[in-house]
């Protein structure tokens, strides 16, 4: 399929790129196995003083949010692609959930960046706070389409003992939907186990909510006091209908109460997000928290539950909340995200971090951002550090993969990545960057590194299952479900990655179920 700057397509199967959007995840440290170039001699500090880099090269152009969303093609003079950062993961965890209940996921629940950010990264880390910027590609058997991944990432996370102490107050779902299995109780057995794995200088608060909100244990240090914490938690059961405004409400409430000056501050949503009492707007919800959220930079971290889930609530909350969210489907998720990934990111290394990517329009013809479609920012505000950007902490890894049409013959500059950042503490902005070249596009997907390989595949299959028939992707280069699946199977045996396997099996079920 021949992509062309004036054509739709159905179902915003890409993005725009001027003004689209970027948050988790793969935790994993060491240089990249994909060839990737990585650059940090582009460093700013605006805290010290020094006149800020001038905007990549290539024309401005930018457009406001909002503006053209049917483009799916930067048409010339359009040459930057701006989006904020996130890390949210929890759409691919969804629709695993999904396929293995028989049933193919609804479009609408399909984001492409969650499918892409779910899979570990070898990029290299920094030093420091921060980031690293690598970019590479690979050229697809399409006319004169690339793939082109931009992947930034943080420092590796501290041990346990040298990060910043945590206040972590858990706002639970209470109501009647979550007495299904894999809900309730696995919520209940995933804190569990947590409790005794946070230190004793961390501190949680427990709220819970059906149809109003209560504060069962107030802010409480973790040391002398974890038999108290787990009797809360042990004492949670299903009851009426679901107010999960109070609850985020009530949850805000109490962290503020119990909020500790060079601790991590943060609200844990746990619910299946199905609002049907009080408020179930996001907005309306945020807006009654915003205070809190502004003041005292607490951050919100949505878990996801149930085979019913209210997606786009969750989805929308973490956005406007400075956080981010996954999806958890089974104990041994519930493990790593409870008891790995939260006390191990529990703190923030970049606030309002957004990315720009500018094309050089002497080699690029045509690009398009694959998903990110809610996280656009104007080109105009990439270096405006009053426009929200996101939160990331260490460990993290943030991934963004383009379409690109090269002109014919084409050869040089092609691409200049640029991350910028406000530090958690000062606020002082920092920028990073990192090129690409066209001589250093591998001359395929297929036998590209392991990282830029797995980029590809799960955007495909994310794209695929946003398409009108489930079966084909509008990506260049697409395959089928049936050779993606061989695809990643293959995949999965080179590099004996268990990940790599389950994505492979899960593009098989949306095959067989299509």
């Amino acid at each position: 399929m021949k992509w062309h700057g004036t054509r739709r397509l159905s179902g915003a199967l890409l993005a725009l790129t001027a003004a689209s959007g970027l948050l988790l995840t793969g935790c994993s440290g060491g240089s990249d196995d994909s060839g990737g170039r990585s650059a940090t001699d582009s460093s700013y500090d605006g805290g010290n003083g020094s006149a800020p880099l001038p905007a990549p090269d290539g024309p401005t152009g930018g457009e406001r949010e909002g503006e053209q969303e049917s483009r799916d093609i930067a048409p010339e003079p359009d040459y930057l692609s701006t989006f904020a950062l996130d890390v949210d993961t929890a759409s691919y965890g969804y629709a695993r959930r999904t396929l293995a209940d028989g049933r193919l996921p609804d479009p609408s629940t399909v984001r492409p960046e969650e499918f892409v950010n779910s899979f570990r990264q070898d990029y290299e880390r920094p030093d420091g706070d921060g980031f690293s910027v690598t970019i590479d590609g690979a050229r697809t058997e399409q006319d004169d389409w690339s793939l082109v991944r931009v992947g930034l990432a943080t420092r590796s996370a501290r041990d346990p003992g040298e990060r910043p102490p945590a206040a972590l107050t858990f706002v639970i779902d209470i109501s009647g939907s979550m007495a299904e299995p894999g809900r309730l109780d696995l919520a209940k057995k995933s804190l569990g186990v947590m409790t005794d794995r946070l230190r004793d200088d961390d501190s949680v608060a427990v709220v819970t909510f059906s149809d109003e909100a209560e504060t069962v244990l107030p802010m409480t240090r973790l040391g002398g006091n974890r038999d108290e914490i787990h009797d809360a938690v042990d004492s949670l059961e299903p009851t009426d209908s679901t107010n999960l405004g109070a609850g985020v409400e009530t949850g805000y409430e109490t962290a503020v109460e119990g909020l500790r000056e060079g601790a991590t501050n943060r609200v844990v949503l746990v619910s299946d997000a199905l609002a049907n009492t009080g408020d179930t707007d996001a907005d309306t919800i945020l807006e009654r928290i915003s205070e809190h959220r502004r003041e005292h930079g607490i951050t919100l971290f949505g878990v996801g539950v149930g085979s019913d889930y209210g997606d786009a609530l969750m989805e929308r909350l973490a956005d406007k909340g400075d956080g981010h969210t996954v999806y958890v489907s089974d104990e041994e998720e519930g493990r790593k995200v409870f008891c790995d990934q939260l006390p191990r990111n529990i703190e923030l290394t970049a606030r309002d971090a957004k990315a720009q990517v500018a094309f050089d329009p002497r080699t690029v013809a045509e690009f398009a951002l694959v998903g990110y479609d809610n996280r656009r920012v104007a080109d105009d505000d990439f270096r405006d550090d009053r426009v929200d950007g996101g939160e990331v902490g260490p460990g993290h890894t943030v991934t963004a993969l383009y379409a690109v049409r090269t002109k014919s013959g084409a050869d040089g500059h092609l691409a200049t990545a640029t991350v910028r950042w406000l530090d958690p503490g000062s606020r002082s902005p920092h920028e990073e960057s990192g090129d690409l070249e066209t001589a250093d596009l591998d001359d395929s997907v297929w036998s590209a590194g392991r990282g830029l390989a797995v980029t590809a595949t799960a955007a495909y299959f994310a794209d695929a299952l946003r398409s009108s028939d489930h079966r084909h992707s509008g990506l260049p280069g697409a395959l089928g479900l049936g050779e993606l699946a061989d695809r990643a199977g293959d995949l999965a045996e080179r590099t004996e990655d268990e990940d790599v396997r389950g994505l492979a099996e899960a593009i098989r079920t949306a095959d067989r179920l299509d």
